[in-house]
């Protein structure tokens, strides 16, 4: 019997990016047979209101159900939580006032792999929410790393591919014209392109290889979390 930590998911934003995270988790340990996995905890909330429509326009609060969450993970054993939304990080430190347990920050793990990797601009690829509230701005400025966003025009492509495919279910993105938010990135000298709302890792594993690379901070992410739980990873 393994003696590792247990991994407390907050999900539900959205839940293919719960889901998304609990197997990125199990593929990134070490693992032999069932019990060299980490114990994990998940509860996909989706009562949490939008958390772009909160930042930005006013809309429903969604850190009372974010708390509630956290509050039953940590009744049910989880010894840290993870929370697989970029933009919910904005209210990351009101989730953790409300408990005793740590939680892992997300960007700021994905900021120190780009810092080891000798990264100095990264595009961030994000909600309208995550771009701007400075989640990733804060993040990559402490690790010394340039933010560079899409224009007005290329974020609308972003924010429907998040949207109106991923978040639908829908994964033909053959109407959107993907090139254009990649080009613009590299144009204007981001080196990596930090694939920042955890839609996007799901929607660029279909659209395959692009002209620059990517980084994935859900799998940052389950690397972080499975080290925390004192587990190897692969």
């Amino acid at each position: 019997m393994n003696d590792y930590k247990t991994i407390g998911i907050l999900g539900g934003m959205g839940p293919m990016a719960t889901y998304d995270l609990g197997i990125k988790i199990v593929e990134c340990t070490k693992a032999g047979k069932d019990q060299d996995n980490v114990p994990v905890i998940a509860d996909c909330n989706t009562r949490i209101a939008d958390r772009t429509a909160a930042i930005l326009s006013g809309g429903q609060d969604p850190r009372p159900e974010m708390i509630k969450s956290a509050k039953r993970l940590e009744a049910a054993g989880a010894d840290f939580l993870i929370m697989p939304c970029n933009t919910a990080h904005y209210f990351y430190d009101d989730i953790c006032d409300a408990l005793s347990i740590p939680m892992i920050h997300m960007p700021k793990e994905t900021a120190s792999r780009l810092k080891e990797r000798g990264i100095k601009k990264a595009g961030v690829l994000a909600t309208d929410g995550t771009c701007q509230s400075g989640i990733y701005k804060k993040s990559l400025g402490e690790a010394g790393i340039e933010d560079i966003y899409p224009s007005e025009e290329v974020q609308k492509i972003v924010m429907s591919l998040i949207y109106d495919y991923v978040k639908a279910g829908n994964m033909d993105f053959s109407s959107l014209d993907i090139d254009s938010i990649v080009d613009e990135m590299k144009g204007k000298g981001a080196e990596i392109l930090i694939l920042g709302c955890t839609e996007l890792p799901i929607a660029f594993d279909i659209i395959g290889e692009t002209a620059l690379p990517t980084i994935d901070p859900t799998k940052e992410l389950a690397k972080a979390a499975v080290l925390a739980a004192g587990a190897e990873i692969v």
